[in-house]
């Protein structure tokens, strides 16, 4: 399972949005009602605060990448920890069933 962790230094945590913005004036596409199609990462620290980070379209597919191996790791390091626990807790582990696992 360890050789299978996306470890490397591609890894983004946060969600990526796609908006539309509307200027207020001067601009015959938003006059139109179409907007400008725009995508922002954002991201929620501790304590809630949250940043939104402006993301280039051409950088779209590299950030969702980044975001699935984050989510990955997340997945992998979770049942790394699962099992850990059942190691420490022994007793509850062999009457517990075993959840398949899914490669």
């Amino acid at each position: 399972m360890i050789g299978k962790l996306p470890i490397t230094g591609e890894l983004l945590r946060g969600s990526l949005l796609e908006r539309t913005v509307r200027h207020t004036k001067d601009c015959p596409k938003c006059a139109r009602g179409e907007g400008h199609q725009v995508f922002v990462l954002t991201v929620t620290y501790p304590g809630g605060r949250t940043r939104q980070f402006s993301v280039r379209r051409e950088r779209v597919t590299e950030v969702r990448r980044w975001l699935s191996n984050y989510q990955e790791l997340k997945g992998a390091i979770e049942a790394v920890c699962e099992l850990n626990h059942d190691l420490l807790r022994p007793e509850r582990a062999a009457s517990r069933p075993r959840r398949k696992s899914h490669d």
